[in-house]
């Protein structure tokens, strides 16, 4: 991007409502994001109201704006849509932002990074499975991007049709074999990151979809759980078609039950001589009638996402808050029991509820989340009452990821990345810059309790990309502003400000900033003094946060 086209897009172009993707449909009567809106507020100021919490105030538009923006894009927008939006004095332009960034092209792009890093954390730093994850996620994107439920989306992963070879060897299905799928090429990573084990797939399964860290319980009972080692390879002989059962002694008698070698599996033991085996069966005991029409996994499938308000609806509910909120109403998310009962029960009821009632529609949520009271209280502590992140009486700071981080920066200086750095993203022993920055900024555990460190400052601090970024030769966005012979300084202060922090600066901040360039600062180059005002807003905490 030359100066003049950044100096367009920066300062005079009129705001293009994230990119060419098309308008949102108007919505609907009777939307049951706005009912499920109103029932957040209502069961959240009546636990206020019990507690004697009092609420922070609401978030102002530039803090909803940055907030909502990486919540559902991870990005921060431009600086013509940041101030296209502070300057809209439409009543409903909140609503209608979260609409347009919802049905954007970044929204599901972000959604399906998400998702594929919650469901393989680890899976980057295999060389062999790196290479399927960028198919994999443009799957995913291509569900998020049609709006798919999301119940189905999980039925097509646990069913993949997968080769199976010996244990540990999981193969992509290949067009000679019969129907060829690209679906299952691409969640065939599922299997082959658990090596074809069933216990590790039962593990990923219960953790994933059902909030439950059954793996608790493969050697012994859950030592706080009601489940128990037997109940945790139940659940593991529904992948049993990947270790097949010896043959039936020559002594039984009688026809084979359907599945029998797919759907049972032994539990290891040191101490016995013969280990037990044990045949499928649901956590909730459900009656199986067993045929060879379904396998083992498309009757885990089935139940696992069936009707009704079970382990899997409120896991997702339980999920789709937790994104938003930096924690979950049962946090952590994947320990679901009744020793760790929901912060909100009838909050977390409700969710579900409406979950299913969209037919896993996960726009729903996102929108009644995003439209909430809660959703839209300011971070800033007002009152002692906020202080326990789990009343959500004021919304909790969540740390951006490495690459989320890389994302804002290249949108706030106008970087284009080069087609071999897109092209390699992701993959294995990739060194391109957007991994070297998730490399050092990598996710926790709890986005509200992000840590920091002292590679992660030299980085943003001292490392070339900063530094190019912040400077006149290589800043497109710092350069355009620079250029704009129609800007006053204070302008040129605004921009900058809307760039990295997605608000304008207050009177003070103006003031002071435009002093300094005005002086020229150390140098007495007003030029550079504007690039040390880029520099401290890119550095700054503000800008490595979710506010």
């Amino acid at each position: 991007m030359n100066r003049t086209a950044a100096l367009f897009a920066v300062v005079v172009a009129a705001p293009f409502a994230w990119g060419t993707d098309p308008a949102p449909s108007p919505a609907v009567k009777a939307d049951p994001a706005v009912a499920l809106a109103a029932a957040i507020d209502r069961q959240l100021a009546n636990d206020w109201a019990v507690h004697g919490t009092v609420p922070a105030a609401p978030a102002d538009d530039a803090e909803f704006l940055r907030r909502v923006s990486l919540d559902l894009t991870g990005q921060i927008p431009n600086v013509p849509d940041a101030r296209a939006f502070l300057d809209d004095a439409a009543p409903n332009k909140r609503t209608k932002l979260i609409q347009t960034l919802l049905a954007s092209s970044r929204h599901a792009d972000h959604f399906a990074a998400l998702t594929r890093a919650e469901w393989f954390p680890n899976a980057a730093n295999d060389f062999q499975l790196g290479f399927q994850l960028p198919n994999l996620e443009q799957w995913l994107a291509g569900r998020f991007r049609e709006d798919k439920p999301y119940d189905e989306t999980v039925r097509l992963l646990l069913t993949a049709d997968v080769n199976f070879g010996q244990r540990g060897k999981v193969e992509v299905p290949v067009m000679d074999r019969g129907p060829f799928r690209a679906d299952d090429a691409a969640l065939s990573v599922f299997y082959r990151v658990a090596d074809g084990r069933p216990e590790q797939m039962a593990a990923a399964t219960t953790r994933l979809f059902l909030g439950i860290k059954l793996e608790c319980a493969q050697c012994h009972d859950h030592p706080f759980a009601p489940y128990t080692q037997e109940q945790f390879w139940q659940i593991a002989a529904f992948f049993g078609e990947f270790t097949p059962l010896s043959p039936v002694s020559p002594s039984f008698v009688g026809p084979l039950p359907p599945q029998y070698d797919r759907n049972r599996i032994s539990i290891p033991s040191r101490t016995k001589a013969v280990e037990k085996v044990v045949e499928a069966k649901f956590l909730d005991e459900a009656p199986i009638t067993w045929t060879d029409a379904k396998s083992p996994r498309q009757v885990l499938a089935a139940w696992l996402t069936g009707p009704g308000e079970h382990y899997f609806a409120r896991n997702v509910a339980n999920r789709m808050w937790a994104h938003f909120f930096g924690l979950g109403l049962i946090d952590p998310v994947d320990e679901s029991y009744a020793k760790n009962p929901p912060s909100h029960p009838d909050l977390l009821d409700d969710l579900t509820r409406a979950l299913v009632a969209s037919k896993y529609d996960l726009r729903v949520l996102m929108r009644a989340i995003a439209m909430s009271r809660a959703y839209q209280l300011t971070s800033k502590l007002s009152d002692p009452s906020q202080a326990d992140p789990k009343q959500f009486a004021r919304m909790n700071l969540k740390g951006l990821t490495g690459g989320t981080v890389y994302d804002c920066l290249a949108t706030a200086t106008g970087y284009r990345p080069n087609p071999d750095e897109l092209r390699n993203a992701g993959r294995p022993f990739d060194q391109g810059v957007r991994s070297t920055f998730m490399s050092r900024f990598p996710r926790s555990g709890k986005r509200t309790e992000t840590p920091t460190s002292i590679l992660q400052a030299l980085m943003l601090m001292n490392g070339r990309f900063v530094a190019d970024r912040t400077s006149m030769d290589k800043g497109d966005v710092l350069a355009a502003v620079s250029d704009a012979s129609f800007l006053d300084t204070s302008a040129k202060i605004e921009t900058l400000f809307l760039a990295a922090l997605c608000r304008k600066p207050t009177p003070d901040e103006s003031e002071r900033f435009a002093s300094y360039v005005d002086r020229g600062g150390p140098t007495n180059d007003s030029k550079k003094a504007l690039a040390d005002v880029f520099w401290v807003l890119l550095n700054s905490t503000e800008f490595l946060f979710n506010h």
